[in-house]
């Protein structure tokens, strides 16, 4: 049967409709797989660059122990015999070692001058001085500074001692005790009452008490007794090096004050160590001999009468105590390392009595160079600023 042109024109015009529909259809969904490769290509383009610069932040991001050195050489100046001491810090240069992962290598030097020189020639990173020891360091090597301060018993101040192994120059019979400056005037106390640890005492599970060895045998209580200055004049002298604060500077500056001359009023020496004095008046090589308070403690395990045949009669002014220094360019970090990990040794057991033995520390701050302007005033005082 054959259609009639108006039927034919309307099928034509309906499969032109569906073919446009169709078309359309194709395009929306071409777009939109378009877009979503797009947006997932993009997505992934940003994954990417997000990792590789967590990756380039992760690998170049600044490690504080990048600039640290794989040594660093420790200076000690003698307060024993070089050989012992050598012997007694080691432990300590072990634990540096270990806690902050660089080798820790202890030096012992002759004097003051020779771990002054060590550091200015960049021989030595960090050195043990004693106040006038790091003022002298810092004169000739302005870029040394200051790191750490010692403390004693809750005490950053310390004396030289006068003492004697003749008890006629005692303005009163020595009795048990030690010296402490109380409204200016040097005063006999209780052991107990000064920061100093004293010979023939010590801590028994945080009690202060009366010095027992490991072998049984008590350590005889340090006497003191009272006598001026002026009994000095005629005697030979100990002292324990020209550049030593306790054992030399203040001393000298209070003879200086009393219009005393060690050229022309007494015989002296220089021993270079705080035991050796303690040692040379205990064997009556010396009539009189100088030290930090109190030194005598370093011999009491040879010598356990030490306090009673070496007399205690006088002490100098309040001196900051006894420091840490570091060479100019040892970087910050480090610096700090040093500090926490060694005020951290010092609260073990080991530290403790590795430090009692050295220096006599029981604990650290971080040190002021400002603190040790008296220290200068005394030096150039006495004329030897610049030696």
């Amino acid at each position: 049967m054959r259609k009639s042109p108006l039927i034919v024109l309307l099928l034509a015009f309906a499969m032109l409709i569906a073919a446009c529909a169709s078309t359309g259809d194709e395009e929306t969904t071409t777009a939109a797989a378009a877009e979503e490769t797009t947006t997932t290509a993009a997505a992934a383009t940003d994954e990417t660059t997000t990792t590789a610069a967590a990756e380039e932040t992760t690998t170049t991001a600044v490690d504080p122990t990048a600039d640290w050195p794989e040594e660093i050489l420790f200076g000690f100046i003698p307060s024993e015999k070089q050989e012992k001491l050598a012997d007694t810090v080691q432990p300590y240069m072990d634990y540096l070692t270990e806690e902050l992962g660089i080798t820790f290598t202890g030096i012992i030097t002759a004097d003051y001058n020779g771990l002054v020189v060590a550091m200015g020639a960049g021989n030595a990173d960090l050195g043990a001085f004693g106040p006038f020891g790091y003022v002298q360091a810092q004169e000739q090597y302005p870029e040394i500074g200051v790191l750490i301060q010692s403390i004693r018993f809750g005490s950053d101040l310390y004396h030289g001692q006068w003492f004697t192994n003749d008890p006629s120059i005692c303005e009163d019979e020595p009795v048990i005790g030690a010296y402490e400056w109380v409204d200016g005037v040097p005063t006999i106390m209780d052991p107990t009452e000064v920061p100093a640890l004293q010979v023939g005492w010590a801590y028994n599970d945080g009690v202060l008490g009366p010095e027992v060895l490991e072998d049984g045998q008590a350590v005889a209580q340090g006497l003191v007794c009272t006598a001026s200055l002026e009994a000095v004049k005629g005697k030979s002298i100990a002292f324990t090096s020209a550049t030593s604060t306790s054992g030399g500077v203040f001393p000298q500056l209070q003879l200086f004050n009393l219009g005393i001359d060690i050229e022309e009023d007494l015989e002296y020496s220089y021993l270079t160590s705080h035991d050796a004095t303690v040692a040379a008046v205990y064997n009556g090589d010396f009539d009189i001999g100088l030290s930090f308070d109190d030194a005598r403690r370093t011999l009491r395990k040879e010598k356990t009468d030490v306090g009673q045949k070496v007399i205690v009669f006088n002490i100098t002014d309040d001196i900051p105590n006894d420091v840490v220094a570091v060479r100019g360019g040892l970087p910050e970090s480090l610096q700090l390392a040093i500090f926490d990990a060694t005020k951290t040794y010092l609260g073990t057991e080991e530290g403790e009595a590795i430090f009692d033995e050295i220096y006599g520390w029981t604990d650290i701050r971080l040190a002021r160079d400002e603190d040790f302007d008296v220290v200068r005033e005394a030096a150039v005082k006495l004329g030897v600023a610049d030696e």
